[in-house]
């Protein structure tokens, strides 16, 4: 697993062409937007649908964007966070268990098998 420091031109476009093949599903890393969401939990609350405010509030925070690359195995199952709270980000650590219990919420994370 790498995140999205590269030096040469070729893995730079192997990096693009595998965000790409996932930006199908790239709003399932997304958490959902809950409307009825009115506490504070580790991170602030978003304020609205169109998500007001940051989400990120930890995750290699100089960097522009946020983007990871992991190629997979046949038979290979990955479990992404979604809630951004994970201490072994991008990996989920179920974090967002505790954050759902203190808010009501109901995060989960992005399973991902390889046929």
């Amino acid at each position: 697993l790498t995140f999205l420091n590269v030096s040469s031109s070729f893995e730079k476009m192997l990096r693009a062409a595998t965000i790409a093949a996932v930006a199908v599903s790239a709003t399932a890393f997304m958490p959902s937007a809950t409307p009825g969401l009115g506490s504070m939990s580790t991170r602030k609350a978003m304020t609205s649908l169109n998500m007001a405010e940051k989400v990120n509030l930890k995750i290699d925070l100089d960097s522009p964007k946020v983007a990871t690359m992991e190629t997979l195995e046949p038979g290979a199952k990955v479990v992404y966070c979604r809630c951004w709270l994970s201490e072994t980000f991008p990996k989920c650590d179920g974090s967002h268990m505790k954050h759902n219990k203190a808010v009501g919420d109901n995060l989960g994370p992005l399973i991902v098998t390889v046929k």
